[in-house]
């Protein structure tokens, strides 16, 4: 692999890594600062958050690869789809009964919340600095 080429998938990893870091940092803070409910609230938003976008940026990376034309409305619908389970996903843990009993409302949210935005934040860190290849030589293939 050549200096300029990229690899999504470890970029999404990483942004994976570091949402997951955040979120078992606020799983233990929750923990010791308002009880279990708390913890299990920052666990569960934690997952949500890791699960969701996750899959979002895998699915995009591989439709990218197969079919590149068709990349930009695949991530639309894709983002659409992310909206869509993360409202499935408070409507199913509201009707549970588990957001008033074993799970704490504000931690739950706090942790999505953080987790999307070191989420983004790792991804726009990776994706500027990222060198990606603006043309190609007559030595990689290009016209000679």
């Amino acid at each position: 692999m050549k200096t300029t080429e990229t690899r999504t998938s470890a970029a999404v990893t990483r942004a994976a890594v570091a949402a997951l870091a955040v979120g078992l940092g606020l799983v233990a803070l929750g923990g010791v600062v308002s009880g279990s409910t708390a913890a299990y609230g920052a666990l569960v938003g934690t997952a949500i958050s890791v699960g969701v976008f996750a899959f979002g940026a895998f699915a995009v990376d591989a439709v990218s690869r197969l079919m590149p034309a068709a990349s930009l409305l695949f991530a639309m619908v894709t983002y659409t789809f992310q909206v869509l389970l993360m409202a499935l996903a408070f409507v199913a843990l509201n009707r549970s009964g588990l957001l008033d009993d074993g799970l704490s409302r504000n931690w739950l949210g706090g942790a999505i919340i953080a987790g999307a935005f070191v989420w983004i934040a790792v991804q726009i860190r990776l994706s500027t600095t990222a060198r990606i290849p603006a043309f190609q030589g007559p030595s990689e293939g290009g016209a000679r």
